[in-house]
């Protein structure tokens, strides 16, 4: 489907605009890196997928819609419950499973939420029928709010993304659909899994945009004007953003095996989001090279005081292990066990 107009290509960044996007994506990439850290050292275990190489993505949505919109993204979500409103402490001690998380320590890495954050999702695709659902919510109650949902490009030859694009254009829902495409789904590269590498098109009858995901204006400028599309009750709209993930899969995925060491370093060489953003507002003096440099040392030191908390707040007990299972506490007998019996460490 063909629009009529398209994104702005000239734009305007303030400097209070431009330090915030800094701030915000050397945050995310310290804290992934930090991550990184604390699980080589065995602290945090399990499933850890990092979002390093990603930030001008979440960023710049983020700065496309407004905290009241809703999104709902896979399981690569750290970055996203930042944005959102999540801090790094609490981000960091639900990496490590402790009491001070954001789901309080039972979550860990796949499964964060804050208002109007729907999560990580853990089974790949699933979370856009889910996304679906809250653009219909916000169709219904007539709030002028809308839903992005994200997936990767690994998530898009799932069946039942095709199904949510059909309800959400017959619908007409507020929903902006986002592949974050960064070449890879798990060790397999785009080109080896999908017969036609335009995720953009595949909305078929919804339009779609390609855009630059590793500039936070690209990005900005895409989702601000598919946010407006969707206000104005068009229905649905995609956006494929051309990324790329520095890290492997998850920390499982050594990440060399099935891509070269020079392409990762040719990508951050070339096309850094943080570097991209630095030199522009650099060249445009609209901050000093010390001003950045104040950032990145303020930065650090939260990240460090968020992972000396993370690795020191207890862990949640052993009675908090059946909270917030049903929605309320009626003592609820199911198939002879009942989840509020007292429950006893053996070991």
């Amino acid at each position: 489907m063909c629009l009529d107009e398209a994104p702005a290509t000239q734009v305007v960044m303030t400097r209070d605009e431009g330090l915030k996007y800094y701030r915000v994506m050397q945050t995310i990439r310290r804290m992934e890196l930090k991550a990184d850290q604390l699980y080589k050292q065995k602290i945090i275990r399990g499933f850890c997928h990092l979002y390093d190489g990603q930030e001008a993505c979440a960023v710049g949505i983020e700065a496309g819609i407004n905290l009241t919109d809703h999104l709902i993204t896979a399981y690569r979500a750290h970055g996203y419950t930042y944005t959102r409103g999540g801090t790094v402490k609490e981000i960091m001690a639900e990496l490590t499973g402790r009491r001070g998380g954001i789901a309080k320590g039972k979550g860990g890495s796949m499964h964060m939420y804050t208002k109007n954050f729907y999560g990580g999702n853990g089974i790949v695709g699933a979370q856009v029928p889910l996304g679906a659902g809250v653009a219909l919510a916000c169709q219904y109650q007539g709030n002028n709010e809308l839903s992005v949902s994200l997936y990767g490009d690994g998530a898009a030859n799932q069946g039942q993304i095709f199904e949510t694009y059909n309800m959400a254009a017959l619908w007409k829902l507020p929903a902006i659909f986002i592949c974050e495409n960064n070449r890879y789904g798990m060790g397999t590269s785009v080109e080896r899994s999908a017969a036609s590498t335009d995720y953009y098109k595949r909305g078929d009858y919804i339009p779609g945009l390609r855009v630059d995901g590793m500039d936070v204006l690209c990005v900005r400028e895409a989702t601000k004007f598919a946010a407006d599309h969707c206000r104005s009750g068009k229905g649905p709209m995609l956006m494929e953003l051309q990324t790329y993930r520095y890290h492997g899969h998850s920390m499982s995925d050594p990440g060399v095996s099935y891509r070269t060491r020079e392409e990762i370093q040719e990508v951050r060489g070339k096309s850094d989001p943080i570097s991209l953003l630095k030199d522009r507002m650099l060249s445009n003096n609209m901050a000093s090279v010390e001003e950045l440099k104040e950032i990145d040392v303020s930065v650090r030191k939260e990240i460090e005081d968020a992972a000396q908390f993370a690795t020191t707040d207890p862990e949640p007990p052993l009675e908090e292990l059946c909270n917030h299972i049903f929605y309320n506490d009626a003592d609820l007998e199911v198939r002879g066990t009942n989840p509020w019996t007292t429950l006893k460490s053996v070991s």
